[in-house]
């Protein structure tokens, strides 16, 4: 997939953070951007704000969809598709995590945890592989280091990290052999307003969302018969203990 220009990508959990970061790479591409939150307006807002960076080559679109819901996933890859005319990337970026010890975590927090970072990511897929099959495209999950490193108080976030480890990995053999590279990206500590972080100067040590940016792009650009299938990134210079 060298020449992306004209390609189009839908990035679920794109109004901020490591999302919105893609997406600004992506454009810089010449890329063509879906977005998506459970916001509509608010989804919207970061697309026109996307748009108004001067990536004159390829166009942002707000869409609300809840990963949650394959229904919801799959109108998100419709209306996608009308508007460009195909799909040839799909990045599962949206999560959520709840944190506690295991008797803490209510039933609620696990099942909305496994259900944005397992499920979601499945039904993304899911409602997109035959365009992704039909145009030898690219699917990226967002995973973390907590998808192979277990720790205290992470219950449903390391359940759920693990199972999407996992399950890119196994989509990953299932789809090569119809020309779909799969990845998984599993990134440790990055400034973003995860779990309530408020990204400011003291966060300049953790890994910054043009970073994960700049390394879908890489990937991207990759010779067709070379596949990074799992990419641990950590920062390289954390704070001393």
């Amino acid at each position: 997939m060298n020449n992306l220009a004209n390609k189009t990508a839908l990035i679920t959990g794109g109004t901020k953070g490591i999302g919105y970061g893609i997406a600004q790479a992506l454009l810089k591409e010449g890329i063509h951007v879906a977005i998506t939150g459970r916001n509509k307006k608010t989804a919207q807002e970061a697309a026109k704000k996307l748009n108004s960076l001067g990536n004159d080559r390829a166009e942002a679109m707000g869409l609300e969809a809840d990963v949650r819901s394959f229904e919801s996933q799959q109108k998100a890859v419709e209306e996608t598709v009308a508007r460009f005319g195909g799909l040839h990337i799909v990045i599962a970026n949206a999560g959520l995590g709840h944190f506690g010890p295991v008797e803490d975590i209510s039933i609620e927090q696990w099942q909305e945890t496994i259900d944005t970072n397992l499920s979601g990511p499945f039904y993304s897929l899911k409602s997109s592989v035959e365009h992704l099959k039909k145009n030898s495209g690219y699917f990226i999950s967002i995973s973390s280091l907590a998808g192979t490193n277990f720790f205290k108080g992470g219950s449903a976030y390391n359940a759920s990290k693990f199972g999407l480890t996992g399950f890119t990995q196994a989509a990953m053999l299932d789809l090569r052999d119809h020309g779909v590279k799969v990845s998984t990206i599993m990134p440790g500590s990055v400034s973003t307003y995860f779990n309530g972080n408020e990204p400011d100067a003291d966060d300049a040590w953790k890994i910054q969302i043009e970073d994960i940016g700049k390394l879908i792009v890489d990937l991207l650009k990759m010779n067709p018969r070379t596949l990074p299938s799992k990419i641990e990134v950590r920062p390289s210079m954390p704070p001393s203990k």
